[in-house]
């Protein structure tokens, strides 16, 4: 496991809201988050709608055009995010912070091969030779095991399955070398053994290359054996911060709520149980929560 105490902060961010305007008014998807990030796993945890994906939306710029970010810090490698223009959100976002999404095929070019795809991400970043690309694409592709890369390099998407177009994603987003990988949902859509094989790879290339990952997914027990730390999401804001190996004493009734609703294979359930919440799970501290 990675070494937290000796990481160096690579993203700082303190106070990040995200608000979006709507026909029924503002809604604020993100509220007054604050974390640092070295070179480790983070898993972000939460429901659907806790705001886990709008926030590594809101750290690569990614945020939709009705939506709005504000942050007292949101700073990678010291440089501040915040005050970037759309040229200078370019040159960061791939070659230093790349996202993995949750389904490559609605994020790969359906009209493009996947080889091509890969040597434009490469290209982008890299000035060198259509050949020295297509090379790096190739090395790429059989990184990430995928069996006879040159026949995938010439496959549309359409062609490949989804845990070889999720590999395929996660070339795409590695091969510019980044710092910074934020994987959303990257496993959802895939059966438990290409899933396995997918965090493996992910597991690999994280250690081999000193990269910091965040991992955002709403399954805990996957998220409890992959990241070094995690941090519990629940409508916008984070209630619990912890080391993954400690998911299992952990405090807030929300996070102890979500491991309760788990169906445990050991045991006879007729009904699996339901989180019931409390109004002060949305503004109250770990501390008041648990009192």
């Amino acid at each position: 496991m990675t070494d937290l105490t000796s990481a160096a902060p690579l993203l700082e961010v303190e106070d990040l809201r995200v608000h979006f305007h709507t026909p029924r008014g503002a809604v604020e998807a993100v509220r007054g988050l604050s974390f640092t990030l070295g070179r480790e796993r983070l898993g972000i945890v939460g429901e659907s709608g806790s705001g886990k994906s709008q926030t590594g939306r809101a750290i690569l710029g990614l945020t939709a055009g009705n939506g709005r970010i504000t942050a007292k810090t949101l700073r990678f490698q010291g440089q501040d995010l915040l005050s970037l223009s759309p040229k200078q959100w370019r040159a960061v976002r791939g070659a230093r912070m790349s996202m993995i999404m949750q389904d490559p095929k609605y994020s790969l070019n359906p009209v493009m091969t996947v080889g091509d795809q890969i040597v434009e991400a490469y290209r982008q970043h890299h000035r060198v030779s259509a050949a020295e690309a297509r090379l790096r694409a190739l090395a790429m592709l059989a990184r990430v095991k995928i069996r006879d890369p040159e026949r995938v390099f010439a496959t549309y998407p359409h062609e490949v399955s989804g845990g070889m177009g999720q590999r395929i994603m996660i070339a795409m987003m590695l091969i510019p070398e980044p710092d910074l990988i934020i994987a959303d949902e990257p496993t959802s859509a895939l059966d438990v053994t290409v899933r396995l094989q997918v965090l493996a790879i992910l597991d690999d290339l994280v250690r081999e290359r000193g990269m910091a990952l965040i991992f955002i997914s709403h399954d805990l027990p996957l998220v409890s054996s992959f990241c070094d730390r995690i941090l519990v999401m629940y409508k916008g804001r984070v209630v619990e911060d912890l080391k993954a190996s400690e998911l299992h004493a952990a405090r807030h009734p929300y996070t102890q709520g979500l491991l309760g609703c788990l169906p445990k294979l050991d045991q006879r359930q007729e009904t699996l149980p339901v989180l019931r919440r409390d109004p002060r799970w949305e503004h109250g501290t770990l501390e008041e929560v648990t009192r």
